[in-house]
C-alpha cells in the first residue's frame, strides 16, 4: 500500500509468513519482505525457492494451512512419474508447485534476475506486499552432522532434522552481491522487523550478504524481533535444537544473545516473563505478550503490538 507506514520484515518460512499476514491485513502499511534464500536448491533440473515460495503462495491465500507449506489441494501425480522412473522423491513438490518451479527456472535460463522473477510471481499470484531477495547470486546453507556436510533441505526434509547440527555454513554468501531492492527496503524502513524465523537458519542467511548486514546495522529505523522460542521450544522447525548443540541456550535469553545489538527491542511470551530480566541484560528492551499467531487475528494484533513499539522507540 503505498504510503503507507514503511515496515521490512526479514523473514523465513512459516513462521515469517504468519507475520508478513498479519502486517498485510492492517490498512496503512507499506509492507517489503526480505526472504531467505539459503534453502534454495535444485530438484529434478528445476530451482526450488522454498520460504520465498511460501512467503508468495501464504499472501496470495493459496497456501496449505494444515501443512503450513505448498498448495491447497494439491496432487503429487508429478512425483509419482518421476519415483517410477527411479528418481528420488524426498522433497515433495506438488503439481501445481512444480508448475511455479517450471516457470522460475524458465525465466532463470533466460537470464533473467531472480529477484525480477520473484516479483513478477508475487503480482501474478495478487501479493500487494513487496518480497525481495536479499541477493540474486546463489547462496546455499550447508548442515554439518556427523555424517559430514548436506544441503539444508537434505538435512530438514530427508533426515526429519533428525542428526545433530555441529556446524552451519552459509555457502556463497561472503561473494553475493546485495539487491538493489533489499538495500532500498532497509534504508527507507521506517520499522524493521525480525520474523520469529529461525535465527541461524532463516534469518542468519539474510545477513550473511555483506551489504544486507550493512545495510541493516546503519539503518535509523528500529529495530524489533520476535522471539522464535517459547518455554524452550520452536512452534515449528528445529531452531531450539540448533541453538542447544551449537552452544547457545535454547530459549529467551539465547535468541536475545544470539541477536544482541543488532535489535533493539526483543518480543517475548508471556510464559517466559521469568526471563524477562535475563534476557535484556543483553542490552535490549524485552517486552513481554502474547507471540503465538493461531488465526487472522491473532497475527494482526501481534503487528499491530509491533508497529506501537516501534512508534514509542523512535
Amino acid at each position: 500500500m503505498s504510503g503507507g507506514v514503511k515496515v521490512t520484515l526479514l523473514a523465513g518460512g512459516v513462521g515469517g509468513a504468519k507475520l508478513a499476514e498479519g502486517f498485510a491485513g492492517i490498512s496503512g502499511v507499506d509492507l517489503t519482505i526480505i526472504g531467505n534464500v539459503g534453502d534454495d536448491e535444485e530438484f529434478h533440473g528445476l530451482w526450488v525457492s522454498p520460504d520465498i515460495d511460501t512467503l508468495t503462495y501464504t499472501l496470495a491465500g493459496m497456501i496449505d494451512r494444515n501443512q503450513g507449506w505448498g498448495v491447497a489441494d494439491e496432487g503429487h501425480r508429478a512425483l509419482g512419474t518421476l519415483r517410477s522412473l527411479g528418481q528420488d522423491t524426498w522433497m515433495t513438490l506438488g503439481d501445481k508447485d512444480l508448475g511455479l518451479h517450471i516457470y522460475r527456472t524458465m525465466r532463470r535460463q533466460r537470464g533473467d534476475r531472480p529477484s525480477v522473477i520473484a516479483h513478477d510471481v508475487a503480482r501474478a499470484f495478487g501479493v500487494t506486499a513487496g518480497i525481495v531477495l536479499p541477493t540474486d547470486d546463489t547462496l546455499q546453507t550447508r548442515v554439518r552432522t556427523a555424517s559430514g556436510w548436506c544441503s539444508f533441505q537434505e538435512y530438514f526434509v530427508r533426515d526429519g532434522c533428525g542428526p545433530e547440527v555441529m556446524g552451519l555454513d552459509y555457502a556463497g554468501a561472503e561473494a553475493a552481491v546485495a539487491t538493489p531492492e533489499a538495500i532500498t527496503a532497509l534504508e527507507e524502513a521506517e520499522i524493521i522487523v525480525v520474523a520469529p524465523s529461525n535465527p541461524l537458519v532463516s534469518i542468519a542467511p539474510i545477513l550473511a550478504v555483506p551489504g544486507v548486514a550493512q545495510a541493516f546495522d546503519e539503518a535509523q529505523a528500529p529495530k524489533i524481533a520476535v522471539s522464535p522460542i517459547i518455554a524452550g521450544a520452536a512452534l515449528k522447525g528445529p531452531a531450539a535444537d540448533m541453538l542447544r548443540s551449537l552452544g547457545g541456550r535454547a530459549d529467551v535469553v539465547g535468541v536475545a544473545q544470539h541477536y544482541g545489538a543488532l535489535i533493539d527491542c526483543l518480543l517475548i511470551d508471556g510464559t517466559d516473563a521469568p526471563q524477562k530480566e535475563e534476557a535484556a541484560a543483553t542490552g535490549q528492551d524485552v517486552i513481554v505478550t502474547d507471540i503465538v499467531m493461531r488465526n487472522a487475528a491473532e497475527k494482526r494484533r501481534l503487528a499491530r503490538t509491533v508497529m506501537d513499539l516501534a512508534v514509542r522507540a523512535a
